[in-house]
């Protein structure tokens, strides 16, 4: 099992009941994450950068793991979805940590898909 299985399924333990809202509450966590270091942007926070980054991506690794598993319910054009979400936010990440001075903005649209995703598996 990968490590971000593992995470996920360590988390599931203490989760709540509801998939929905377990994934729901980590991409919260995430956007979260991203959303303070974007507030308080400093060229010295590469650290705290680059771990809310690896958490976001190991979210989206799982998911698209998951979306990609053959007997997954969920129909197959939400599944390309989040496959499509997956690589545009793995592209993203890439961009960040490469940049030689990352800038705050490009944080903007992970938060974004994050909290959007989030909100639609709350049900809200």
């Amino acid at each position: 099992m990968s490590k971000a299985h593992e995470a996920y399924a360590s988390a599931s333990r203490i989760a709540p009941k509801d998939p929905r809202e377990f994934e729901a509450s980590i991409l919260t966590r995430a956007a979260g994450q991203l959303q303070r270091i974007r507030d308080n942007w400093t060229h010295e926070n590469n650290t705290a950068l680059y771990d809310a980054l690896v958490y976001n991506r190991r979210i989206w690794t799982v998911f698209a793991a998951s979306a990609a598993e053959v007997e997954h319910p969920l129909p197959r054009e939400i599944k390309q979805n989040i496959a499509n979400l997956a690589i545009f936010i793995f592209k993203r990440t890439s961009e960040i940590e490469s940049a030689t001075e990352p800038q705050p903005q490009l944080l903007d649209t992970l938060i974004m898909i994050n909290r959007e995703i989030a909100a639609g598996l709350y049900g809200r």
